[in-house]
């Protein structure tokens, strides 16, 4: 393969962008934060550098010159947390990869570098009492009634399938009837299956039933007030809405109801690998974390289970 050490950064990274946009299938998030990460990265180097960047100038990087842009990035004037000062390294080690693996340069300088360590926030969960009592308050709205209906489809089927609230917003008419699984596609295309509770199922039929819009086709399930899809943004004030007038925390956010569907899975004596495909995670490591949120009812599990456990 012929290396074009002259090629510009500019054009390899926009040859990285389409293939993690087109091949990989990213989210356009994603896609968007390592253009972000990676242009800063760039523009740092080219007066680190004191010239143009061009692809024979990232080959011949070594791990100090990214200690040096970790380092100002660090203490500029809009210092970046050490997760993000992670997320930087990884998206500079993605593009260093494909530079390797798709354009044919050598880059051995950069082997050693490390991704900085952060405290990995746990997840905050709901309680189980606090789950029914926002879908029950979700029911018990002064609104339209096809309004509530809808609120506790969303909050049932967001706690009761562990989904992201992007994955319950993008299903459309064709998922209906809901069955006892569906399919959802997540995070980088990734799809899986995943079962619904009948309760989940059965909120979802009345809120079918009183919505005055169509619910067929491609046209997404949940609907604004005026028709329209549902956003993220809208299912958030709703969240926030109700945990005011239940006294919950902040943290009582969509996401919470995913947290929660895993942890109360796991300290039912769900095991990881099942729950890691129903959450769509790449990485084992990643549904790990709800194993440090309820230490003693994992206990409680084992001392039922384990025949050489202590009984009482």
């Amino acid at each position: 393969m012929a290396v074009a050490l002259d090629l510009s950064a500019e054009e390899a990274l926009s040859r990285f962008v389409t293939h993690m946009r087109d091949e990989r299938r990213l989210s356009p998030k994603t896609v968007d934060a390592y253009l972000s990460d990676l242009s800063a990265f760039f523009a740092f180097l080219r007066d680190h550098l004191g010239g143009p960047v061009t692809l024979g100038a990232v080959a011949r990087l070594e791990a100090r010159d990214v200690r040096a842009y970790l380092a100002r990035r660090r203490s500029g004037p809009d210092p970046l947390s050490a997760r993000s000062l992670s997320r930087q390294v990884s998206s500079i080690r993605a593009f260093v990869r494909f530079a390797v693996r798709r354009l044919g340069v050598k880059a051995d300088g950069l082997n050693d570098l490390r991704t900085p360590r952060f405290a990995r926030s746990k997840p905050r969960p709901v309680s189980p009492a606090a789950a029914r009592e926002l879908i029950e308050a979700a029911s018990d709205q002064t609104v339209t009634p096809w309004i509530a209906a809808r609120d506790a489809a969303l909050i049932t089927l967001l706690y009761g399938a562990g989904l992201r609230i992007s994955e319950a917003l993008s299903l459309t008419g064709a998922d209906l009837p809901l069955g006892e699984a569906i399919r959802v596609t997540g995070k980088g295309g990734k799809a899986r299956v995943v079962p619904v509770l009948k309760a989940a199922r059965d909120a979802v039929a009345d809120y079918e039933n009183k919505c005055p819009y169509a619910l067929d086709g491609e046209q997404p399930v949940f609907r604004g007030a005026r028709g329209g899809p549902l956003n993220p943004r809208q299912a958030q004030r709703l969240m926030q809405n109700l945990r005011g007038q239940l006294g919950l925390p902040d943290s009582a956010t969509p996401h919470a109801l995913r947290h929660a569907f895993a942890t109360h899975l796991l300290a039912g004596g769900g095991d990881l690998r099942t729950i890691q495909e129903l959450l769509g995670h790449a990485s084992l490591s990643t549904t790990q974390v709800y194993a440090e949120i309820d230490a003693a009812g994992l206990m409680s599990v084992y001392d039922r289970a384990h025949p050489r456990a202590r009984k009482a």
